[in-house]
Formats: C-alpha cells, sequence, structure tokens
C-alpha cells in the first residue's frame, strides 16, 4: 500500500483551467501576471506544486499556444521554487498534437495526461448562470452534452513518447476505476515508470461519483495494481472539494485544491484566490497532525528531475 513518507502531504493547486468559463467568477486568473500571481500566492500559502492552464488575455478563452506559458512560467520561476505542472489536458475542443505544445517545448518538470476517453459534461452549470460576459461561453458549455474529451491509448502513448526525453513525469489523471488499468497497462509496458504519481478525479459529470465508497474503491484499486509504487492524490470538483481531499489527507493520500477545480471556498461563498483554498486545507492537515510538504520534498517524493532542467 502507498502511503505518505514523514507524516507529509504534496498539495498540488490547479490556478486556472478550462472548465470555468471568465463570467463564473470575477476571481478566476486571466492573464499571464494573473495566472503568475495567483501560483506564487498559492506556493506561498502552503502548495508544492501548482497545475497550469492559459487563457487568452482579450476574451478568457482556453488556450494551449505555448507563448503565454512562456510569459507565466518563467515569472513563477523567478519568485518561486514551486514545482511547476502544465497541462496535457488543455480543452475537451482542441487536438492532442495542441494540447501537447506547452509541455514539448517547455520541458517542466511535470505534466498532467488524462487516462482515458469520457463524456464531460459542464452543460449543468448552465442552469446557474445567465448574464455571459464572451460569446463563446454560454455554446462552450452547452455543447459538452454531446462532446467527448479525446485520449487514446494511442494519444497517451503519444504523450508519453514524446515527452520522454525531456524527463517529465506526469501527473496521473484519473476519472473512473478503468483509468488506473489503463495507467497499470503502460506501467507494466514500461513506457512509465514508478513512483506513479495517481491523482483520483470525483465528481465530474461523465466520470467517478463523489461518494465516500467512491473515493475507497480508488484507493483499494490502485493499492492492488500499484502496490508501492505509486503516489496517490485526490481532486474532489465543486462543493466536492474540501470533504474529498481531507479524507485522502486521513487515508493516507495527498490533496489538490485550486480555482480549476471548485471556485467555492465554503458554502456560498466564491473563493477570493487559490491561496484562499490552500490556506483552508492545510489547516485541516495541521489540525490533523500532518504537515505540508514543501517543493524539494515533493520532487523527492516524487522522483522529479528538478527545477534547473526545465526548458523555460
Amino acid at each position: 500500500m502507498a502511503m505518505r513518507q514523514n507524516n507529509k502531504v504534496i498539495i498540488t493547486c490547479a490556478v486556472t483551467g478550462a472548465i470555468h468559463t471568465p463570467t463564473m467568477s470575477p476571481h478566476l486568473p486571466i492573464t499571464p501576471k494573473e495566472i503568475a500571481d495567483a501560483a506564487v500566492g498559492a506556493a506561498e500559502a502552503g502548495a508544492a506544486i501548482v497545475h497550469l492552464h492559459a487563457r487568452d488575455p482579450v476574451d478568457g478563452r482556453p488556450t494551449q499556444d505555448p507563448k503565454y506559458f512562456r510569459e507565466f512560467a518563467p515569472e513563477i520561476a523567478s519568485r518561486s521554487d514551486v514545482v511547476i505542472n502544465f497541462t496535457t489536458g488543455g480543452s475537451p475542443t482542441m487536438s492532442i498534437e495542441e494540447r501537447l505544445q506547452p509541455t514539448l517545448q517547455l520541458k517542466p518538470e511535470v505534466a498532467s495526461l488524462n487516462m482515458g476517453s469520457m463524456n464531460f459534461g459542464m452543460y449543468p452549470m448552465l442552469s446557474r448562470y445567465k448574464d455571459w460576459k464572451y460569446d463563446w461561453e454560454q455554446p462552450y458549455l452547452a455543447g459538452s452534452d454531446d462532446r467527448i474529451f479525446r485520449n487514446t491509448f494511442r494519444d497517451i502513448q503519444y504523450i508519453l513518447e514524446s515527452c520522454s526525453a525531456n524527463q517529465t513525469r506526469f501527473e496521473i489523471e484519473c476519472y473512473d476505476i478503468g483509468h488506473l488499468y489503463t495507467a497499470a497497462h503502460f506501467l507494466e509496458r514500461q513506457i512509465v515508470k514508478p513512483p506513479l504519481f495517481i491523482q483520483s478525479v470525483f465528481g465530474l459529470l461523465g466520470g467517478i461519483g463523489p461518494h465516500p465508497e467512491d473515493v475507497m474503491q480508488m484507493k483499494r484499486t490502485a493499492d492492488r495494481l500499484f502496490g508501492d509504487d505509486y503516489v496517490w492524490s485526490v481532486l474532489g470538483a465543486g462543493r466536492n472539494q474540501m470533504p474529498l481531499i481531507t479524507m485522502s489527507a486521513i487515508m493516507g493520500g495527498n490533496c489538490r485544491v485550486g480555482i480549476e477545480d471548485s471556485l467555492w471556498d465554503g458554502r456560498g461563498t466564491l473563493a477570493r484566490s487559490n491561496a484562499d483554498q490552500v490556506r483552508r486545507i492545510r489547516g485541516i492537515l495541521e489540525a490533523l497532525s500532518l504537515e505540508v510538504a514543501t517543493p524539494d520534498e515533493a520532487r523527492a517524493l516524487l522522483g522529479l528531475k528538478g527545477r534547473d532542467k526545465v526548458g523555460f
């Protein structure tokens, strides 16, 4: 069974993602400067890893144009020793080649990698928002009832093999039990090497649900498949964020927070920053007599190449 070492918990903070649109929260970082400031704030609050998407600064649309990553990544690195983690998920509307470019070109220590194609339903959010600032937002959410987030075996292998020379390791995102078996398949073929950083995702429509039994099933399956060859973390979407990551911490796992995963900081209260969410889970962890891992402790636990070997 994979358990934490030395009572340390890795906090990952997902700063801005493709799920939420700018209208949904005035606190969503959009410009490269806002993203850099949010990432540094999260690191100062206790995040060991920051997970980064990019947005078009003109209208907030998700983008994988490497030029935006080249703006905020060096800025973050100059102000913090936090581990920088790029998305290869991008958005379900993007091609696999487009999604890969920032990681391929800038060679971060960590990048996310989704372990399977899936329905990715964001359309229920439409009932909660009426006034849209940009013309792309409402159709983007509405179209998710007929959209498949493509991550085929060939796509996954393409990303893994394209980045192998970069020594980038992966936050392996598993939205359902079958995704764990896909990760085990690539481990058996030695296309990925241990320790695997397994990020279990709960509560997104199209993936596994947020019930505690779902969390326990995911952990039991990962323990059986990977034994001591993995590090476990939990992402709870929306209102499931704090309950499920607290459960993860109690079970020996790690935690992911951030405005990408939830706009909220408590019932009915929008998170004013990513740092707010980091501080909230840090307080919970410390109340449980757990310690927050530093970036260098996270690097050691995950077997990362080090910040001096990135391409930015």
